[in-house]
């Protein structure tokens, strides 16, 4: 296809998205199985991107329900009343995207088929899925039957999803789609990512190919590959069948905008070489670039692979820096052309296409962005009994500017500035984790490349010192739970046992107020910062600052600033301004 029919067809597939009033499709998700982790985790991590999704931690206590009991099934996207469906007689704690079992479910929406969107009666949007899901299974096996009989039995009202879904032993991708008017419930596929392997997904169906007899690796709705055929979207032979291609057909507006994100990740994770299992189980090592044309929406017949082995073992920090990235060093960097304006600032306000001089142009959709909701990294931690080892590293709003901080998911409560209702996109409250983090955000736009590398200080200052805490803290939370299982015994004087739920309260209260404690501690530091930013970098000037932080002044002792720096534009800025308007500006 030549460049211009490409790019046309591109912006087409955008604008096409845009009025079908598709918000959702703006996620990306890591996965990282036991093998690749470096401390034997499976983590899932996940950007919820919206325009209108407002940052908040889903808190439900796990209950026990009376039977004829109903559940209300709230559209997670509109917030409008779906219907509802029986309750389960007991549903499990769920902070965020992880319940108490350590059982971890995010999402990418891919779209798909638009044929195949609308279902009559359908219930289960893709939201309720997941959260639903989380309150009724403990393992990712357990979970994809789940999702598929609540989808099969209730109908499926959302577009194709791509889920991510892990337990303390593996990881799965599962790719989905509604089966249109006149059929009720999903078609779709589940792969486990083999141990030692990584996988990521951005709003596009990564799952091609895959084995047809091997239920240990692969699960798959009975007629996934008939369905097809009688809807005339697949002709061949079962093994030839691509759930991605068939449900999901790609084009340009997929690789640029959508898997271009997964390339990124897998590029930065792997150190610029994929490791990956052909289709015979050779083992293959191919340059990342090898898969940029593609990443670029320029050849689709590059389709990297859907697993790849990293380069080193991924440890949180890992994943979270990631979910930070901009494409930077890659042709796509986000602050290496004009739009980038004077201070190299990797964003583009939408919409994300625009025409000029009779031809149309895309902005990049890096990984960060502006308009995330909520992100996370979900640790399953096998090696810990579930009540200490399911932890969710959780923050609000674009994850470049916003810190990750630790939440026990069996903690009591959760913090304030993370509450439900603190808050919405119509109303802002001081308390809330979402609002300061937008603050920071919105600050560091007006002159990026100046002012974001003191916040991405403290961001890495908190996170490491977190991550390097949590050892001792599940040590101390370890402590009581053996002091919880230890059964007094008269003549030998006591053993031990795998204590009750209900014996676990003093782990929880543990747990729960450090969770508490250090995300207050943080919103509290992030408000501070803020303040800080504002009196350092204000209308473009910098203040200097002493080898103890402290501001310097001349002298006076009437705190008026000294040593004050301008840093002025980028080079790509000038040059373009000089020529742009230089016979207006130059001084002659």
């Amino acid at each position: 296809m030549k460049n211009s029919k490409r790019v046309k067809f591109f912006a087409a597939a955008i604008i096409a998205i845009a009025a079908a009033g598709h918000d959702s499709l703006a996620c990306t998700n890591v996965l990282i199985t036991r093998g690749a982790s470096a401390d034997g985790s499976c983590m899932i991590s996940y950007a919820a991107d919206s325009h209108q999704l407002f940052g908040e931690l889903y808190f439900r206590p796990a209950a026990d329900w009376e039977e004829g009991s109903m559940l209300k099934i709230y559209n997670w996207d509109t917030g409008y009343l779906m219907g509802e469906i029986p309750q389960a007689s007991h549903t499990y704690q769920t902070v965020g995207n992880m319940n108490e079992h350590q059982l971890i479910i995010a999402e990418t929406t891919y779209g798909g088929r638009e044929e195949l969107w609308e279902q009559e009666g359908a219930i289960m949007d893709y939201g309720s899925l997941i959260y639903v899901t989380l309150q009724r299974a403990t393992t990712a096996r357990e979970a994809i039957r789940t999702i598929v009989e609540l989808a099969d039995t209730w109908g499926y009202a959302s577009e194709g999803e791509s889920f991510s879904i892990a337990d303390t032993e593996e990881v799965w991708v599962m790719d989905l789609i509604g089966r249109g008017p006149g059929r009720k419930g999903i078609v779709w596929v589940a792969r486990r990512v083999p141990d030692g392997y990584i996988c990521a997904h951005a709003n596009q169906a990564r799952i091609s190919t895959f084995p047809l007899d091997d239920p240990e690796n692969c699960l798959y709705a009975e007629d996934v590959i008939d369905f097809a055929r009688q809807k005339g979207w697949f002709s061949g032979e079962d093994s030839e069948f691509s759930f991605c291609d068939c449900y999901a057909p790609l084009d340009a507006g997929a690789m640029r905008g959508c898997e271009s994100r997964a390339w990124s990740a897998f590029n930065i994770l792997c150190d610029g070489m994929f490791t990956y299992a052909d289709e015979d189980g050779k083992i293959c090592t191919t340059p990342a670039d090898h898969y940029l044309p593609y990443a670029m929406g320029r050849d689709s017949s590059l389709r990297f692979p859907l697993f790849v082995k990293p380069s080193r073992k991924i440890c949180v920090k890992d994943v979270a820096d990631v979910m930070r990235d901009h494409f930077e060093g890659t042709p796509m960097d986000m602050t290496q052309d004009i739009g980038a304006g004077g201070n190299a600032l990797p964003y583009r306000w939408r919409p994300m296409y625009f025409t000029a001089d009779g031809k149309t142009y895309c902005n990049e959709r890096a990984i960060a962005t502006q308009q995330t909701g909520f992100w996370f990294v979900g640790q399953a931690r096998g090696w810990l009994p579930d009540v200490i080892g399911a932890l969710n590293w959780f923050g609000t709003d674009d994850a470049a500017t916003s810190y990750l901080t630790p939440i026990y998911v069996c903690t009591p409560s959760i913090p304030e500035c993370f509450r439900e209702g603190n808050g919405d996109m119509l109303h802002y409250s001081a308390g809330s984790s979402f609002w300061i983090n937008n603050r920071v955000a919105n600050a560091c736009y007006r002159m990026y490349n100046v002012m974001y590398p003191t916040v991405r200080s403290e961001i890495d200052s908190w996170e490491r010192a977190k991550m390097a805490e949590i050892p001792e803290i599940d040590s101390r939370a370890m402590e009581v739970y053996d002091s919880c299982a230890a059964v007094p015994v008269k003549k030998y004087g006591c053993r031990k046992r795998t204590p009750r739920s209900d014996m676990l309260g003093p782990v929880r209260e543990l747990l729960g107020a450090y969770s508490v404690r250090e995300a207050d501690a943080i919103f509290e530091k992030w408000i501070r910062l803020e303040e800080f930013l504002l009196v350092k970098y204000i209308d473009g000037n910098v203040k200097s600052q002493d080898e103890n932080g402290e501001f310097i002044t001349n002298g006076s002792g009437k705190n008026i600033p000294d040593k004050i720096v301008q840093p002025g534009y980028t080079e790509i800025w000038k040059r373009v301004v000089a020529r742009e308007h230089g016979d207006i500006i130059e001084v002659k």
